[in-house]
């Protein structure tokens, strides 16, 4: 079969992308993901290498950087670099927090460790329900898990509206609900 000059066949319908299928091929290019992201993880993970390898000289340093670049850009096309799984958003607040935090759990350390040894000390394990302060769920995810790293206080179930936690003592149940914690997470929350 001959096709007069300036025809064409089509062999399927190819329908035009939505705008769905843009942002799924943006996002996996890295276009919907923010390059301070990637730009972040990149500083990360070449001061992980560095520590862990120790190395200065050129030729360590250039195939480390390029082993990161390549990270990067699995990670990139994999879609998983974002706000919650690289949460640079949280910026300079984010040490304090821990700083906090390890006074928190050495604090409990203590609290748990009188509890075990000194038969007077009560132990009084129960469950109870807190209603999440934070706005986002990357924030309720660090409370939960700053619940269970307190020694004396597990989370046993979390959703958008409520944390059921297990505690060892009234005295940790009373803490948690005065909301520090709470509070101190909210801090982090807010965008600079």
């Amino acid at each position: 079969m001959q096709l007069p000059i300036g025809d064409s066949v089509t062999f399927r319908h190819t329908p035009r992308p939505t705008p769905a299928m843009l942002g799924m091929i943006q996002s996996n290019w890295g276009g919907a993901t923010p390059l301070r992201h990637s730009i972040s993880l990149f500083f990360v993970l070449s001061g992980t290498w560095l520590l862990l390898s120790g190395h200065l000289e050129a030729l360590p340093l250039i195939l480390g950087a390029i082993s990161c670049l390549f990270v990067i850009y699995l990670a990139r096309r994999m879609d998983v670099i974002d706000g919650e799984s690289h949460p640079i958003h949280l910026g300079f607040r984010l040490p304090g927090y821990w700083f906090w935090l390890g006074w928190q759990i050495f604090k409990a350390n203590f609290d748990v460790a009188r509890r075990i040894l000194d038969p007077r000390m009560p132990i009084e394990p129960h469950l109870f329900e807190l209603e999440p302060k934070q706005s986002s769920d990357l924030g309720r995810v660090i409370y939960a898990n700053s619940i269970t790293l307190t020694p004396g206080t597990v989370t046993t179930d979390l959703s958008t509206d409520r944390i059921q936690v297990h505690a060892l003592s009234d005295k940790a149940e009373r803490e948690l609900r005065g909301g520090e914690m709470a509070a101190k997470i909210a801090e982090l929350e807010i965008s600079p």
